[in-house]
């Protein structure tokens, strides 16, 4: 049996990325799914796909960071969450609870950053990790690790 991993997502770029790629749909209440509906099967997967591994769920604990207290304008610019993704968040939550998965967020931090954190402590304790992330800012920590 191969080592057990630690496996970092990027859970919020996967929420919005879900919401992207799938066209509106809605359940018999009208509520809005299709971010959980992607979310879901793309998390559904990667546990299949890593039985044995330590699954982490990374999220933005909301809009502003430290960032925006040490630069007023960092991401001024970012619109936000579409009105029909805003209902999809809880029930996410709720599916990652009920894959017993473990979230992590931390206010005043992006997912970036406790990504990051978890990696250095990856390479601390020569824990194989591993990114699931379409961020590009994440590449500076590739490593051998």
């Amino acid at each position: 049996m191969s080592e057990s991993r630690l496996i970092l997502v990027d859970g919020s770029g996967y929420i919005f990325r879900a919401y992207y790629a799938l066209p509106p749909m809605n359940n018999s209440k009208g509520i809005p799914t299709n971010a959980v509906y992607g979310f879901c099967n793309m998390m559904l997967r990667l546990i299949d796909e890593h039985p044995n591994d330590k699954i982490l769920i990374i999220l933005d604990a909301g809009k502003n960071t430290f960032r925006n207290t040490l630069y007023s304008e960092y991401k001024a610019n970012r619109s936000e969450a579409p009105e029909d993704l805003i209902p999809q968040f809880g029930i996410i939550r709720e599916a990652i609870d009920a894959f017993g998965l473990d979230v992590i967020e931390k206010k005043d931090f992006e997912a970036d950053d406790i990504i990051a954190s978890y990696v250095r402590y990856g390479e601390e304790k020569k824990i194989p990790t591993t990114v699931f992330s379409s961020d590009k800012d994440l590449f500076q920590l590739l490593s051998a690790n």
